[in-house]
């Protein structure tokens, strides 16, 4: 049987050789590594250079990237009887040479894949020396680009050339990243030992029969594909050697798969590098994505034996049952130009994805264990978030993350790792490419939560809109990638997904990649150029990317920012806006829809407040064009540091107010007035979702009486209309408002309240700086409710989105709720957990606790 020694003891890392700007105190020292770890965490954890994270010292440690760094560690080591021994090296971040015993096993450029040398001719009884050397990344990118020739894609937020290196595209910063470019062994690394043969790889292409029970398959197949490597020459059999190294292996092999009580096994023909075995479940319970039903997982085990060697390499992953097509069918099959759809289908049932981007969750990946991802996609769904949506400047992340999406029912759409840059597709990139995306397409196709592959990130609408073409003329720019490479890969290692070679694309190179009528589309100009209110001009098959910015939560800007004004375009705050003329385009946004900030707490407010209703406006609108559109993916769900961007939770893992505005528009039944030429318009949507954790109460029909009044701020109800409305599953309603209902005599002073069942929304008829709103006025009770305190708020004039910010409480403490719309009379309580002392009613009853959208122009009294 094979055997595994972790090598993440005893690491030291010391700069090499000579960089511009290297602190003597750093030059001088050898500190203790930590693997799997960077550059930038050792230094920081031997108290060498501050926290790069914090106020400009990201500028300050621009050195880091440009010196050359060295791991250096020492082991004992003793002759086990093994055929082989190999180093593994799981990730290595990223322009390495690797040496054993004073020789170089090898030299790398691939963060984004594993390697694994045979060194069992290296490896000497006793003590062992193994030193890795990083060379500086910028500067291997640089020399790659100026031996290729340049291409266009880094911009003046991302000025590097991360389209020469096959590493993180982010770390060399973004509009919502610093440059922080590190080095490091960032996965594990070890010593495998092993006789005879191996699995090299496994894949198992699982499929199942759709039967008419919703929650059960008929049959599910799993077919086990595996990849054989020898230690040495394959025999024929008879009592000889094992190879002239004594590596090889008799005949006799023998490959068994087990899933769910089934089990089958063949022989592998002497010699023979692959082989395929099949296994068949009867009646399997079927994975779905949350709320549609429940996610059950399977252990697939594999085993390759060889007669009287017995087991000589053992493979496990858990797996799920479930089918999944990517539906581009045309709206008219006489006319495909008209229109075509954009659909994810799980189980024969079509999904609108209520999705979200996720970008890597720290620049130093390696900090990012199980635990922090699960409890981030924890977050997301518990937003209703059910898709993901992995962006190519990132990473293929870490098995942890995918498994939290397949035990918590999130789909996954994985990009390969390309984006906003043109790509050569000459040596050496070409090669590292393919060797990437096999590795992992492979890696990660055991997961049922990973539905779709995308080819790269805004590519493609690069080359048709953002003058790629006559700089680049007829030099290669990726497009071999995305249309020839990439889906060839995944047809090859994983038929089982679909491939789509480019978000935004339309689904063919004649015509224009981000369109309404065809694909995946990103809306970038909103935010960048106009209103939000433009997010109803569109209706497009599936949104992938659209956002609009705010600031992070008060206590992670104050911890990472100490300016002496604190002021929202104080040095530290704009060097935590990465975003071209970010703070300009968070005004410009704000103007027509709330006063200007009095000061930097009322623009902290206002902004974030402005980012939340600006993606409600978007999604709100999208969803109630159900049918059509199919999907929305907003840019993004989480932050790799404390910075301002479009995310939802923070970089230090605190939500926004936009969060609990996903959390609202996401849910599986959504009312919401919308504007439509024909006149107000209430649309309830119904995802008709069924079992699992959502489906005692979103399951099936929903029946409800709908309640419309035009409401003065007082509370005097001036019109008045009812209905009953029944939504079918998977399906939309719309009920035209009566017109004496939806026409305002004061549009400064009136509303329009929907009531549903539990659900109710509202709409005013002007934006909030020309509302008469009245100045909020509150009681407040403060109790204990065991570790937890309950804060309830009685309001005594309307309250349009109440939010009580429990950091500026304590920075440890979380509200369960926010942007909460009262009406004269009623009451809400919010639940405050994690404070660390107790509070009294005088702190939580104003600002900057207590915070709604009057006050943005009304005070409170």
């Amino acid at each position: 049987m094979s055997q595994w020694r972790e090598l993440h003891e005893g690491w030291t890392l010391q700069v090499v050789g000579e960089a511009d700007g290297v602190p003597r105190e750093v030059a001088d020292a050898v500190v203790p590594a930590t693997v799997p770890g960077c550059v930038h965490t050792d230094l920081l954890a031997a108290d060498l250079i501050p926290d790069p994270y914090l106020d400009r010292n990201e500028y300050d440690l621009a050195w880091i990237g440009r010196a050359c760094w060295r791991y250096a560690t020492s082991f004992d080591w003793t002759p086990d009887g093994s055929d082989r021994v190999d180093l593994v090296c799981d990730g290595l971040d990223t322009v390495a040479t690797v040496e054993l015993n004073g020789e170089v096993v090898a030299t790398t450029q691939n963060m984004h894949r594993s390697y694994r040398f045979d060194v069992g001719g290296r490896l000497r009884e006793g003590r062992n020396e193994l030193v890795v050397t990083f060379a500086s990344a910028q500067a291997y990118a640089e020399r790659l680009r100026d031996e290729l020739g340049d291409l266009p894609g880094p911009n003046s937020a991302t000025p590097e050339p991360f389209n020469f290196i096959r590493k993180m595209a982010c770390n060399f910063g973004w509009d919502w990243g610093p440059v922080l470019v590190t080095a490091g062994i960032w996965k594990s690394i070890g010593l495998h030992s092993w006789s005879g043969a191996r699995l090299a790889r496994v894949r198992p292409v699982v499929d199942v029969d759709l039967g008419e029970q919703r929650d059960v398959a008929t049959a599910g197949r799993v077919r086990v594909l595996a990849d054989v490597e020898y230690a040495g020459p394959a025999l024929a059999g008879g009592d000889g050697d094992s190879g002239a190294a004594g590596g090889g292996v008799k005949a006799g092999l023998t490959l068994t798969a087990s899933v769910a009580g089934s089990r089958a096994e063949v022989e592998v023909p002497t010699g023979a590098t692959s082989a395929e075995v099949e296994l068949s479940v009867d009646n399997p319970r079927l994975w779905w994505p949350h709320g549609h039903g429940e996610q059950p997982l399977y252990d697939l085990a594999v085993e390759l034996s060889g007669g009287s060697e017995g087991t000589l390499d053992g493979w496990s992953r858990r797996v799920g049952f479930r089918q999944v097509q990517l539906d581009t069918e045309p709206d008219d099959a006489a006319d495909p130009e008209a229109g075509s759809a954009f659909t994810l289908v799980v189980n024969g049932v079509p999904v609108f994805a209520r999705g979200a981007n996720w970008i890597p969750d720290d620049c130093f990946p390696s900090r990012v264990d199980a635990a922090r991802y699960r409890a981030r996609l924890q977050q997301a769904k518990d937003a209703h978030i059910d898709l993901l949506r992995v962006w190519g400047g990132g990473l293929y992340e870490q098995d942890t993350f995918y498994d939290a999406a397949d035990e918590l029912g999130i789909l996954v759409w994985q990009d390969f790792l390309f984006a906003c840059a043109a790509y050569p597709e000459e040596s050496p990139i070409a090669e590292e490419v393919e060797a990437e995306a096999r590795e992992n397409v492979a890696r990660l196709m055991p997961h049922p939560s990973l539905v779709l592959w995308n080819g790269n990130n805004e590519n493609i609408w690069a080359w048709f809109d953002w003058g790629w073409q006559p700089k680049v003329g007829d030099r290669t720019w990726g497009a071999g990638y995305y249309l020839d490479l990439l889906p060839r890969v995944v047809g090859e290692t994983d038929p089982s997904r679909p491939y789509w070679p480019g978000s935004p694309y339309s689904g063919s190179m004649d015509r224009h990649p981000n369109t309404d009528e065809h694909g995946c589309k990103h809306v970038w100009d909103v935010w960048n150029q106009v209103d939000y209110s433009v997010y109803r001009t569109y209706v497009p098959r599936f949104v992938a990317e659209f956002g609009w910015q705010g600031p992070p939560t008060w206590a992670t800007l104050t911890r990472a920012v100490h300016d002496d004004p604190l002021a929202a375009d104080s040095p530290g705050v704009l060097s935590h806006q990465k975003a071209t003329d970010g703070n300009a385009k968070l005004a410009r946004g704000l103007t027509p829809h709330f006063p200007e900030p009095a000061d930097v707490e009322d623009w902290h407010w206002s902004t974030q407040l402005n980012q939340a209703r600006a993606l409600t406006v978007g999604i709100e609108h999208y969803r109630s064009h159900r049918g059509r559109c199919m999907g929305t993916v907003v840019w993004q769900i989480n932050d790799c540091w404390p910075v301002t961007s479009w995310a939802a939770v923070d970089g230090d893992a605190r939500p926004k107010p936009l969060w609990y505005a996903l959390r609202k528009v996401y849910d599986p039944r959504l009312v919401t007035v919308q504007p439509r030429p024909e006149g107000l318009t209430v649309f309830l949507v119904n995802e008709g979702l069924t079992g699992g954790d959502n489906g005692a109460r979103a399951g099936g029909v929903w029946r409800t009486d709908l309640a419309v009044e035009r409401r003065t701020f007082t509370g005097e109800v001036l019109a008045h209309w009812s209905t009953s409305v029944s939504v079918d599953p998977a399906a939309t309603a719309s009920v035209r408002v009566p017109v004496d209902v939806a026409t305002t005599t004061d549009p400064s002073r009136e509303y329009v309240l929907v009531v549903a069942g539990d659900r109710r929304t509202t709409w005013f008829f002007a934006a909030d700086k020309d509302l008469a709103y009245p100045a909020p006025e509150w009681d407040v009770e403060v109790t204990a409710d065991g570790p937890a305190t309950r804060v309830t708020v009685t309001a005594r004039t309307l309250v349009r989105d109440l939010a009580l910010f429990a950091d500026r409480l304590d920075p440890a403490a979380g509200v369960d709720d926010m942007l909460v719309t009262l009406l004269p009379g009623e009451s809400h309580t919010f639940r405050i957990s994690g404070l660390t002392r107790p509070v009294d009613v005088a702190e939580v009853s104003g600002r900057p606790v207590l915070r709604c959208a009057n006050d943005t122009v009304s005070p409170a009294k």
